[in-house]
């Protein structure tokens, strides 16, 4: 039987001609196929014979059909959808990404969206163990040897004594006595932040290998999976280089050690870089793309959302700094700052450019302007996009990004009130990732087609 529309109508499954008879591409216009020459193929789920004919044949047929039976728009987009599977062709970013199955292209994406959902865990984990203190307690790095803990009260006993030769210990033991069951929570928050990005290491390498082996990751994204490996590889290097600096003897010092904020900022901004990679490129898998017309005024908002996503990794950046020095300490009132909106010690390091790095009365001045500046102008932006002619997804991530920028904004005001508890300043932590997931899923879906 020929393949006209009243068989792909009653017979058309999503799995049909797996070897690729049909490759649909730009409206039926051309045909290539290994299995051209023959003459006849079996459908694997119908097991009928079909004999084929040329795609504008198959097109035509469709169209002329059209007037003759009530196809509803559902079970056209279906059909045209399948066609495009069986074909093995599939779309990423606005780009055709042939011999790719749609379903190879999900699970891609899927497995993305669980990259970025591991390198979330991992920077609320490391913020968790900053703010209890416990990124000192693990002296050393040892790849393979740090993923065994101590088993016995006499291997518990030489780490202990072992983190005893460290600054830390001998500043905290001026304090009090810190008891080998407090070495053990903090040396096991150390451990765990550890042990998760080994794991973000072995969910992104395990399953990348194995889609390549497949097929199913496209020529334009095996750079960006080397990039990925690159950061992951680049952020183990960072921890290390980081806990290095608070290992360090500093006679000058009269505070509780504390690793670099230079080293700490880099470690955060690679890990949100890498955040941000993981989560666009899995939107850009998992969510169908929907044109926009490229007028003035959407090109003014691609900008515009790229302009707002960097004000939010860079107002989430300068927390780093806040943590590194413990700045959130230092002026524990809003709006004001002990009564003055500009404080007596802004100024007070010299050379004057030290003060926006290592003074932490201006560490803090500058994140809570910071802070407020994005809320204002993600305010600001959401009313330009308030007459936009955006698709109804693309204004549900505009009031989100407004109202998490809200809430956002209420977790640091009530974390620097209350005195920075542990619980509170993690969620702040948590909640500046959202926001840049917001962000992030805004620009996904205002990005441009190519030609």
């Amino acid at each position: 039987m020929y393949l006209t529309t009243s068989f792909i109508r009653q017979n058309f499954h999503k799995n049909s001609f797996k070897s690729a008879l049909l490759t649909v591409n730009r409206g039926f216009r051309h045909f290539t196929s290994k299995n051209i020459a023959q003459p006849q193929n079996v459908c694997s789920n119908c097991q009928k014979t079909v004999r084929l004919i040329h795609p504008s044949r198959i097109y035509s047929n469709y169209v002329k059909n059209l007037f003759t039976t009530k196809y509803s728009s559902s079970s056209i987009q279906k059909f045209v959808q399948s066609v495009r599977y069986a074909a093995g062709s599939a779309t990423v970013n606005g780009v055709s990404s042939p011999q790719i199955p749609l379903r190879g292209q999900k699970i891609v994406g899927g497995w993305l969206i669980g990259c970025a959902g591991m390198v979330f865990g991992a920077v609320i984990l490391g913020g968790v163990t900053r703010l209890t203190e416990s990124g000192l307690s693990m002296v050393d790095w040892r790849l393979l040897k740090d993923m065994k803990p101590p088993s016995s009260q006499e291997e518990w006993q030489n780490e202990f004594e072992r983190y005893k030769e460290f600054p830390e210990y001998k500043y905290v033991s001026k304090e009090k006595e810190m008891t080998l069951n407090h070495f053990k929570f903090i040396w096991y928050m150390e451990y765990s932040h550890r042990m998760w990005g080994r794991a973000v290491g072995l969910v992104f390498a395990l399953p990348a290998l194995y889609f390549l082996r497949k097929g199913w990751i496209s020529k334009a994204m095996k750079p960006r999976l080397a990039i990925y490996a690159s950061l992951i590889g680049f952020q183990g290097f960072l921890g290390w280089y980081m806990v290095k600096s608070g290992l360090v003897e500093k006679p000058e010092s009269t505070d509780i050690p504390r690793v670099s904020q230079y080293r700490l900022a880099a470690h955060l901004g690679s890990a949100l870089f890498l955040y941000t990679l993981f989560l666009y490129g899995g939107l850009g898998h998992l969510i169908k793309p929907v044109q926009l017309p490229n007028t003035p005024q959407i090109k003014r908002l691609r900008v515009l959302t790229h302009g707002v996503m960097t004000l939010v990794f860079v107002t989430a950046l300068s927390g780093a700094f806040v943590a590194g020095l413990d700045a959130g300490l230092v002026y524990n009132s809003w709006p004001k700052m002990a009564d003055k909106w500009i404080p007596d010690d802004i100024g007070a390091f010299d050379p004057k450019w030290k003060n926006i790095f290592e003074n932490p009365t201006t560490v803090q001045f500058n994140h809570r302007h910071l802070a407020e500046s994005t809320v204002a102008v993600i305010a600001g932006f959401w009313w330009i996009c308030r007459k936009a002619p955006l698709h109804p997804r693309a204004r549900l991530a505009v009031n989100c990004l407004l109202g998490m920028s809200l809430v956002q904004a209420t977790l640091g005001i009530s974390t620097l009130l209350t005195y920075v508890p542990t619980s509170l300043a993690a969620t702040h932590q948590s909640g500046s990732l959202v926001l840049l997931s917001f962000a992030v899923w805004l620009a996904s879906e205002l990005r441009r087609f190519p030609k």
